[in-house]
């Protein structure tokens, strides 16, 4: 069933405003939680006697089997209650991490991690779903970018605020409170999103149906190639920012693990560049918005092999910027292609998505154990590479 335009949330509603504000909260509690471990990784290198690569463990078993549950979640949204199945996701999600925060062992602590994964599945794709339903199409854009933001704001506060508490308090305490602090939003979402209004719940769907849906997709002209663009930016992402701690711990720059996190609140620009390049796509087009975005990734990666820590910092900023710009831009664009089988659209994206994030950001590690960062920065440089060559052949397809 297609809504009628008056049917869908316009901006500058009551409506738009409470589900943009709810989505934000769900994206702020995915990544923070998902992303809360990050900064820790040297910590967890040395209390429990691991290499660099071992401990982006905690990272990448979660991204890994959030990227398999996506799938599953993406079906079952197409059945299922999305709100409901939204806040449930969230609400074990955080208990999950709270768990990891107590318990003694490397190997419980990355079972923890493993299942938050697995639970936080039913966020992701419902939610470009349930905005690429719920949404005016010409509002769309902003309000993914939007959502997009809250993602940026969550990995931010993760990576913060877990760093500062971390020196304070310990790495264990830190955990727990961000674990809480996902708990209060996963109620606030479920205060502010309204229900439903347009999806349709399907009666008697077999598993071929689902696979009938997942393979229209991949023979689509325009959506593998976005597919491939969110693993290849995420992994990249994830690969510098999993390993630029170890390195900013280093001489020549020595720094504490609070100012670390504090050079992390590059994610700020991230959460601007998500809403700006969800407005400026809707208006302009989307292939310009994500090459700028992949350019603006590159200068920043090239720029992190100065010395000179204002430099580095500046790098950060350009690629978290170009990071969630071309987020952002595809993230809306698989949800204007997706037709009636938006969750499963959503689903096939971020599961490329986490994937790019469990593989490509863990074997980061080899090159920055074997051979340091600027082998590092090759690798990424490289997947980079790849990801404006996919953006131009979708730029003419599209």
């Amino acid at each position: 069933m297609t809504a009628a335009p008056s049917d869908w949330a316009q901006p500058g509603t009551a409506a738009y405003r409470r589900i943009t504000f709810a989505l934000f909260l769900a994206g702020f509690t995915t990544f923070s939680l998902l992303y809360s471990v990050q900064p820790l990784l040297p910590l967890f290198a040395q209390e429990f006697q691991v290499g660099a690569a071992a401990s982006a463990l905690s990272l990448s078993l979660a991204t890994g089997c959030l990227a398999f549950a996506i799938l599953c979640a993406g079906a079952l949204s197409e059945t299922m209650d999305r709100r409901r199945l939204m806040f449930g996701s969230m609400t074990l999600a955080a208990l999950l991490n709270l768990l990891a925060s107590v318990l003694p062992s490397w190997h419980g602590l990355l079972v923890a991690r493993a299942v938050e994964g697995l639970v936080l599945g039913g966020v992701p794709a419902v939610a470009m779903a349930y905005l690429a339903e719920e949404i005016h199409p010409g509002g769309l854009g902003r309000a993914m970018g939007q959502y997009v933001g809250g993602t940026a704001f969550g990995g931010m506060m993760g990576r913060v605020g877990v760093s500062v508490l971390s020196d304070a308090l310990g790495w264990r305490p830190a955990l727990l409170i961000v674990s809480v602090i996902g708990l209060m939003a996963a109620v606030g979402f479920w205060w502010l999103l309204p229900p439903s209004r347009h999806f349709v719940r399907r009666q008697g769907v077999k598993l071929s149906d689902h696979v009938s849906a997942w393979r229209a997709h991949l023979a689509h002209p325009a959506l593998p190639l976005l597919f491939a663009m969110g693993f290849l930016m995420m992994g990249t992402f994830v690969a510098f920012y999993n390993y630029a701690g170890f390195r900013l711990l280093r001489a020549p720059f020595s720094l504490s693990q609070s100012a670390i996190g504090l050079i992390f609140c590059a994610y700020l620009f991230g959460i601007v560049a998500s809403t700006t390049a969800g407005s400026l796509s809707d208006r302009l087009g989307r292939a310009p918005a994500l090459l700028t975005g992949i350019g603006l990734a590159v200068a920043g990666v090239l720029l992190s092999l100065s010395t000179w820590l204002p430099v580095v910092i500046l790098g950060i900023v350009l690629l978290t910027i170009g990071f969630f710009v071309a987020h952002s831009v595809s993230s809306a664009w698989v949800g204007a292609l997706g037709g009636r089988s938006k969750g499963h659209a959503a689903s096939l994206y971020l599961l490329a998505y986490y994937i790019g994030s469990s593989t490509l950001g863990a074997f980061g590690g080899w090159f920055w154990d074997h051979k340091g960062w600027p082998a590092l920065v090759g690798y990424v440089m490289t997947l980079l590479v790849a990801a404006v060559g996919a953006a131009l052949v979708l730029r003419r397809r599209a």
